[in-house]
Order: structure tokens, then C-alpha cells, then sequence
């Protein structure tokens, strides 16, 4: 069945808020003589300070003219550095069912942000479980990461730069003050050009499951220190439709520019899997220059990548949809959605859960044009 898991927002408010975005989008744009729409950011070697190659220019690894302004100056689009939490039962007052949330569950702390605030700030810099993160949402490209905040031993805070690559945002550390490319995961100018930051592995979901599998969540609150109107989503139907407001370096029509995919990486190997394929199929068995994964849909939207080795032996994984239950092929044993075996000689066995890359096709593309597409 197809689902849409496309953020919603309240549409008598969309067309009003949408246009404020064209606006800023305009803010940034001009006409050259060349016929490019877009004015590009020559990065002030005064914010990169001492992070400059010998021959003075900034260390880069992409092409500086391809990084463009996206509209707001930096941190114009406020991250969030002290976030608020509240109830399950709280955030059903602001919440409705089919709401999208980012989820995580770090030793046990279970935490999830809504898309309806994240995409009015796109930056949480958080604590969870102990581990100093970035929760981050890029609505151009609908994707969502999450990164460890510790670089070099020291803890960072991270904020919207007010520049894209590709369409996708670029973030700066307040630190070092180098850009990150949230769809890289890398720094891509300045000290840390082409370090890449660690990932952590994270959950998209409707409120609906997201409440039912973990009713003791926090939830991010509406109380962020700005004044945003929650609830109404600005970018309208930018999901939905055939439009990019900025340019990408590649495009590819095997798939559908806003189809929603996975991305996974291995060894130099990019491999992308629409999103509803795997809820179609529940589970998908399959490898990647060599790893042996597979990929759980269980529930809509959400999609959880695992190891199937295991021990030094690969399992293949099956859903059955009577019981609703997963099972390996090789020993029968019952695995729950965290990877868990609760039933069968694998009992007590753990698979170990893998971080992956979701939004459009266009934006995994634009940075992996060499990808393939499952099943091939």
C-alpha cells in the first residue's frame, strides 16, 4: 500500500508561508549574463581564518562556486541549542498521527523531533543517552541525519551556515567555523575539510507507530526561544512536485527526482532503495561490495538497516505476514525490529543496526552519481 510519508503542514497557512520562501529564494538569486539564476558564495576567507591551503585560497574539497547562498545569512534559520522536551501524552495536543518525527533511542533514551519544528530550524544540538549529537533536517532535499557533536576530542556546536551544495544544507561548526555537508557527513571547506563526522542511526516514523513503540518518548518541544508558526509546513508542495530551486551537479532519471530512497555506502559502493519498495517487501535481504545487509520495513516510513552476519554466519531474513513475524532462514529464530533475537536457538543475539542515507533521489544522486538502484 502506498503511503505518504511526505511531511503535511496546515494548509490554509501554506500559501501565505510559501511565499515568504520564494522571497528569500529570490533574495538569492540573480541574472547574469550567463543565463545562471543562482549567485554563488565566495567564501570569506576571514571566516575560515587560518583553515587556508598554502597557496591562500580555503581548503576545499568541493568547488567553492558550487557552494550557493540559500536565501537566510547565517544562522537565519536558528538551530536549536537547548532543547525542551515534553510528554507523549503532551505532544498529542500539538501532534496528529500522521505527523513525520525523527526518532532515536541512544542507552535507552528515547527521544523524537518533529518534523514540524525541525523544518523551521533544521539544526537540534542535543545530549542524548550520554552522546553529544546533531539532529538535522534538510526540507529541500527531505533529508534527515544525525551526527556525534564530539570532533578531535572537543564537543561542538553546529548552526545553518545560510549556504547549500547540491541543493542540501550546508552547516558550520561554531568552533573551527568549517562547513559541513549534511549529505556527505564532511567537512568540505575549511580545518576540517574532509573529515567526516560520525553517524548515528536513527529512525523516520509516523507519530502514530513512534508513540506506540516507545509510549515513554520525549518529544521536542514547540518552546525553542523563536517564534515560528509550528504546524504549518513553508516549503508547501515542494514535496510533491518537479521543482528544485537551486542547481545539482548531476541528474538521473532512473528514478523519480522526489522519489524517497535509502542510500547505502560500502567500500567505494553506493547502492539507493526506494523506500517503498522495502515497506512493500518488509524485508529485503542483500549485499554491498561484499557486506551482506538487510533492510526492515515493518511499519510505514520507517526503515531499519542491519549486519546479517552474525557471528561469523550470514543469515537471510523473511517476514511473514500472517504472524507479522521475522525470521532467519538458516535457524528459524524470531527477530524483533530492533534486531534482537527473541525466539530459537539465536535467542539473545544482537545484529549490529547500520547507519544509511534517506531523502530524494535527486539529492543521493546529485553527490553519488555512480550509484546503482535495487535490485539492479
Amino acid at each position: 500500500m502506498k503511503v505518504n510519508r511526505l511531511p503535511t503542514g496546515t494548509k490554509s497557512k501554506r500559501i501565505i508561508i510559501f511565499a515568504i520562501v520564494i522571497a528569500a529564494v529570490a533574495a538569492a538569486v540573480v541574472v547574469t549574463n550567463s543565463g545562471s539564476f543562482f549567485r554563488t558564495y565566495s567564501i570569506d576567507l576571514g571566516q575560515i581564518g587560518s583553515n587556508s591551503s598554502e597557496n591562500g585560497e580555503p581548503r576545499a574539497i568541493v568547488p567553492l562556486d558550487k557552494i550557493v547562498g540559500g536565501g537566510p545569512p547565517q544562522d537565519g534559520i536558528p538551530s536549536i541549542d537547548n532543547p525542551k522536551f515534553i510528554s507523549a501524552a503532551e505532544a498529542e495536543k500539538i501532534l496528529q498521527d500522521a505527523e513525520l518525527v525523527v526518532g532515536l533511542n541512544i542507552n535507552g533514551d528515547i527521544r523524537a523531533y518533529p518534523l514540524q519544528i525541525l523544518v523551521w530550524h533544521e539544526i537540534v544540538n542535543d545530549n542524548v543517552g550520554g552522546s553529544p549529537v546533531a539532529v538535522t533536517y534538510c526540507p529541500l532535499c527531505f533529508t534527515n541525519q544525525v551526527f556525534k557533536r564530539t570532533i578531535d576530542g572537543q564537543i561542538v556546536d553546529f548552526g545553518t551556515s545560510g549556504k547549500l551544495y547540491n541543493s542540501n544544507l550546508v552547516m558550520y561548526d561554531r568552533t573551527s567555523e568549517t562547513l559541513w555537508s549534511q549529505a556527505l557527513g564532511q567537512g568540505i571547506v575549511g580545518k576540517y575539510a574532509g573529515v567526516k563526522l560520525d553517524r548515528i542511526p536513527f529512525d523516520v516514523a509516523f507519530w502514530k507507530e513512534w508513540k506506540q513503540l516507545y509510549p515513554d518518548t520525549k518529544v521536542l518541544s514547540r518552546d525553542t526561544g523563536s517564534t515560528r508558526p509550528y504546524g504549518a509546513d513553508p516549503y508547501g508542495d515542494y514535496y510533491t512536485s518537479n521543482d528544485l530551486f537551486f542547481p545539482v551537479s548531476n541528474k538521473d532519471d532512473r528514478l523519480g527526482l522526489k522519489e524517497v530512497v535509502v542510500g547505502l555506502e560500502n567500500e567505494g559502493q553506493y547502492k539507493a532503495y526506494k523506500v517503498q519498495q522495502i515497506e512493500d517487501t518488509n524485508v529485503i535481504n542483500d549485499s554491498i561490495n561484499g557486506k551482506s545487509v538487510v533492510l526492515f520495513s515493518i511499519h510505514p516510513a520507517m526503515v531499519r538497516v542491519f549486519d546479517s552476519l552474525i557471528d561469523g554466519q550470514k543469515l537471510d531474513f523473511q517476514y511473514d505476514e500472517n504472524s507479522t513475524k521475522i525470521t532467519d532462514k538458516q535457524t528459524g529464530s524470531e527477530w524483533n525490529l530492533e534486531g534482537i533475537a527473541t525466539d530459537g536457538p539465536m535467542e539473545g543475539k544482537h545484529l549490529t543496526r547500520l547507519p544509511f542515507d534517506e531523502g530524494f533521489w535527486f539529492e543521493w544522486v546529485a553527490f553519488h552519481p555512480e550509484t546503482e538502484v535495487y535490485p539492479g
